[in-house]
């Protein structure tokens, strides 16, 4: 299951201050890949557990949070470290696909 849901209040202390890195889906209910890549998100939380944490933003519901990220497509998954954004991957990908740039993340 995903570990958060993140909204424009709880951005900085769920993605920016958290001791681990942190996945962020950016998604809205109407958009199909974003529904493809739903259940791979769920997945990669659970096999992440301890090491990554993950967390869902509606983009519809926080578009400020969007928008300071440059959010234009959706789905959108932004890797943090730090507070910083590492990664970013955008549209529906494969799990493996995902799951290679996770890693390379995660062993830096």
């Amino acid at each position: 299951m995903v570990n958060v849901v993140v909204t424009d209040k709880n951005f900085k202390e769920e993605v920016l201050d958290a001791s681990v890195p942190v996945l962020v889906d950016f998604w809205a209910e109407w958009c199909s890949p974003c529904r493809i890549v739903g259940p791979i998100v769920e997945e990669l939380s659970n096999e992440y557990a301890g090491k990554l944490k993950v967390g869902k933003l509606n983009v519809d519901e926080n578009g400020q949070t969007a928008q300071n990220f440059g959010i234009m497509s959706i789905p959108s998954l932004l890797i943090f470290k730090n507070g910083q954004v590492v990664k970013t991957m955008i549209g529906a990908q494969s799990k493996d696909s995902f799951k290679r740039e996770i890693d390379s993340v995660l062993g830096s």
